[in-house]
């Protein structure tokens, strides 16, 4: 996970300097491997990091971090430093079509609402889950997680 990770901040990284924005990518390559598709895993970080960085403050920092998520999983989270999630946005977030808002923002976000429905869905066909909440300081904290693979993988030198 923590290569997916990697790879999907590298890919939104001009995004991000754009907003001035750091991402910063925690876990060791092999550490967590998770029995999912590569490329789904990837299609899901990269939606969940694209939206930590445009609910994020400019200047701000979305933190990744991979690692052991629990008996027979592993995970990924993404937290960011914007406005975060109230209750009633949290059971909505992921129904499909869902902006919280952004029809307000001017037409600024092009988003269609559909992202996180998608990712959720992604995440369930794995065998996995994907939650949220509001992250402790401020901001919102998306945890992706994943049937752990055993024996681990170790990474090919």
């Amino acid at each position: 996970l923590a290569d997916a990770a990697s790879r999907a901040a590298g890919i939104l990284g001009v995004r991000a300097q754009n907003r001035d924005i750091v991402i910063e990518v925690a876990g060791k390559r092999g550490e967590a491997v998770a029995t999912a598709e590569f490329r789904r895993v990837l299609q899901i970080l990269i939606n969940l990091i694209g939206n930590a960085i445009a609910y994020s403050p400019v200047g701000s920092t979305v933190r990744i971090t991979a690692g052991p998520a629990g008996e027979g999983r592993v995970g990924v989270t993404v937290a960011d430093e914007g406005p975060g999630v109230t209750p009633d946005q949290a059971e909505r977030i992921f129904d499909k079509f869902e902006r919280l808002g952004r029809d307000s923002d001017g037409g600024k976000d092009k988003g269609s609402g559909l992202g996180l429905f998608i990712s959720r869905r992604l995440a369930e066909a794995m065998d996995g889950s994907l939650t949220v909440e509001s992250a402790t300081g401020g901001g919102a904290l998306f945890r992706l997680e994943l049937p752990a693979q055993y024996p681990p993988r170790l990474p090919q030198p």
